[in-house]
C-alpha cells in the first residue's frame, strides 16, 4: 500500500471513532491497534472535540492499548541486551503507568542524590564505609524509606512516584538504591532471595581475603535496603535463610542478573494492581513478565 493510501485510510478510521455501532468501533479499533503511536496525538484532538462519553473512553483505551504495544516492544529489546541496563528498564516498566513520563527529571532527581553522595567519597574509605555514607544521604538526607501503610499501593512500584513521595517497596527500593550506587562506581548488585530482596556489594580480591577458606564468593557483604541499608555478613544471612525455612542455595548468596531484578519488580507491580482490582492491568504486567523471561 502506498504512503498516501495508507494516510487516507487512517483517516477514514479516525472518522469512525464516533460511530455508536458496536461491530464498527470493534472493527475501527482493531486496525489503528495496528498503527506506530504517532497517531495519538490525532486521537487525542478527537477526544477533545467529541462531547460522547462512550467515544471519548473508546479513544482512551486505544490511547492506552498503543502506549502498551509500544512500550512492550522496548521492554522486549531491553530483555534481549546482554547486560541490560537498571535504569532504563526502571523507567519503561514504570511508564506502563505513566506513559508521558519525562525521563530527564527523573535523570536530573538522581543526579541530584548520586553528587550529595559523591561530595562526600574519597579514595581512603573502606568499601563499607562507603555504603555507610551512601545510606546516610540516601536514607536520612532524601528520606527514601519502605511505604509499610500502603506496602501494595501500586503507585509504590514506579520510579517517578518513589523519587517524588520518597517511598516504595521493598524490591523498587533497592532498585532506586542500586542504581544511585552503580552511577557512583560501587559494586552493588541484586540478590534473588525470596521475600527478602537484599543487594551485595561485590568485590573480588577483598572478599578472597576476608572470608575463610572454602567459601567461594565475590561478595563482600549483603545491604538491605527496605531497612536503610543495613549491613548484613555471610554467616548472619545463612542463619536467617535457616531459621525462615530456605534451603540455603548458590543463588541466594550471589549476585543475579538485571532481568530478574526487573521481574522481582513487575511480580510486585502484578501483585499490587491485583490487591487493588485492576485485573486488565494485571494481565498486561503478566505480558511484561513473560517478555523479560523470554517466554
Amino acid at each position: 500500500m502506498k504512503n498516501s493510501d495508507k494516510i487516507s485510510k487512517t483517516q477514514a478510521l479516525l472518522l469512525l471513532l464516533d460511530d455508536p455501532d458496536e461491530m464498527v468501533h470493534e472493527a475501527v479499533a482493531a486496525e489503528l491497534i495496528k498503527e506506530s503511536p504517532r497517531i495519538i496525538p490525532k486521537l487525542e484532538i478527537i477526544w477533545e472535540n467529541t462531547c460522547d462519553d462512550s467515544c471519548q473512553n473508546r479513544i482512551e483505551i486505544l490511547i492506552q492499548r498503543l502506549h502498551f504495544k509500544e512500550n512492550y516492544k522496548k521492554l522486549r529489546l531491553w530483555s534481549r541486551q546482554q547486560d541490560p541496563d537498571l535504569f532504563e528498564g526502571f523507567v519503561l516498566t514504570s511508564k506502563y503507568h505513566y506513559p508521558d513520563l519525562i525521563t530527564d527529571r527523573i535523570e536530573r532527581k538522581i543526579e541530584e542524590i548520586r553528587r550529595k553522595v559523591w561530595v562526600e567519597l574519597n579514595n581512603s574509605l573502606t568499601s563499607l564505609e562507603k555504603i555507610t555514607v551512601l545510606n546516610h544521604v540516601f536514607f536520612n538526607d532524601f528520606g527514601f524509606s519502605v511505604d509499610n501503610e500502603n506496602f501494595y499501593s501500586p503507585r509504590n512500584c514506579f520510579i517517578n512516584q518513589i523519587l517524588e513521595t520518597g517511598k516504595g517497596n521493598p524490591v523498587s527500593m533497592a532498585l532506586l538504591y542500586t542504581i544511585v550506587a552503580n552511577r557512583l562506581d560501587l559494586p552493588v548488585r541484586f540478590i534473588d532471595i525470596p521475600k527478602t530482596p537484599l543487594l551485595a556489594y561485590v568485590d573480588r580480591k577483598i572478599a578472597a581475603k576476608v572470608h575463610p577458606k572454602g567459601v567461594e564468593t565475590d561478595v563482600l557483604f549483603y545491604i538491605n535496603a527496605a531497612n536503610k541499608g543495613s549491613i548484613t555478613g555471610r554467616r548472619e544471612l545463612e542463619y536467617q535463610m535457616k531459621k525462615a525455612g530456605l534451603e540455603p542455595s548458590v543463588r541466594f548468596f550471589e549476585a543475579s542478573s538485571s532481568r530478574t531484578f526487573l521481574t522481582r519488580l513487575l511480580e510486585v507491580t502484578e501483585k499490587s494492581y491485583e490487591l487493588n482490582g485492576f485485573r486488565e492491568k494485571t494481565a498486561d504486567i503478566h505480558q511484561m513478565i513473560c517478555v523479560l523471561n523470554h517466554k
